[in-house]
């Protein structure tokens, strides 16, 4: 799978949250607004681009930034080492979305994660094995990411929802400090608002053979990138390094779109961090 952003996709992003013109972004990576323009539409670099200046004035990390364009990703992970966890990744027009099943491999109960735009793939993986679907669990309200929930909440009407949607109703609403128990896998939230005002990472620990905890993390932070947040920037930043950035560096990402990885990987080579 490839990367949710590329690179050009980074510098736009930073551009625009930084309110720097192309123009600025061009003289601080000793280019022509041309060769800079071009730069955000391909993420191919121009000759003698200065990736630390540049870097610096989009508050990126330039040799970070330098490394993916160069063909640094996330090493593949086998997700079989957590048994009962599944990627369903849904597509519409030209995006993908991902959600997630897990299950408790005893007792057979089952959470889903975010919706995707189609729910008929994790209607046959319920099928399949047989789950007793009990929780849906929203990261943010975003469209793409609870396309599917009318079907599902269709067909499984005792659903119990969790989001930190402000509107939503309370005993629908995440807590600080709640727990919920599926099986023996234990799932709790963390706040990790900026790219949406009620984003929130579900971490799944408990897993059997001691597999590390797996954190679900909406647009919050993807495989070399992040989920655009304008101005609200260094809030997004501050939360990912207070609530995701501190769990074990061996915890698995999963993010909203784009390949799965690590908080060491993220941690190490993550432009948008230091």
């Amino acid at each position: 799978m490839n990367l949710e952003d590329s690179i050009g996709d980074i510098l736009r992003k930073s551009r625009i949250s930084t309110q720097s013109t192309e123009e600025v972004a061009a003289a601080a990576g000793s280019v022509s607004v041309s060769a800079y323009q071009e730069f955000e539409r391909t993420g191919r670099a121009p000759a003698g681009l200065n990736w630390d200046k540049l870097g610096t004035l989009l508050t990126l990390n330039g040799l970070r930034l330098k490394a993916q364009h160069d063909g640094w990703r996330p090493a593949p992970q086998d997700v079989g080492g957590w048994r009962e966890f599944r990627v369903i990744t849904t597509a519409s027009d030209d995006m993908t979305v991902n959600a997630y099943l897990v299950w408790d491999e005893v007792t057979l109960e089952a959470a889903v994660f975010d919706t995707g735009f189609d729910a008929t793939p994790i209607f046959q993986l319920i099928d399949e094995n047989r789950l007793n679907l009990k929780h849906l669990f929203l990261t943010h309200s975003h469209a793409d990411h609870l396309a599917a929930l009318e079907p599902i909440r269709a067909r499984y009407p005792k659903l119990r929802l969790h989001s930190s949607i402000k509107g939503a109703p309370v005993d629908q609403r995440n807590r600080a400090n709640d727990f919920i128990m599926l099986g023996s896998l234990r799932i709790t939230n963390r706040e990790t608002t900026g790219h949406a005002d009620d984003g929130v990472t579900y971490v799944v620990g408990n897993w059997p053979e001691d597999a590390s905890h797996v954190a679900i993390v909406g647009d919050a932070l993807f495989a070399g990138s992040m989920g655009g947040a304008r101005e609200h920037l260094e809030l997004a930043r501050t939360k990912v390094r207070e609530q995701i950035f501190s769990l074990p560096e061996a915890t698995l990402i999963a993010p909203g779109h784009g390949p799965l990885s690590t908080v060491g990987e993220e941690k190490a080579h993550n432009p948008w961090f230091s």
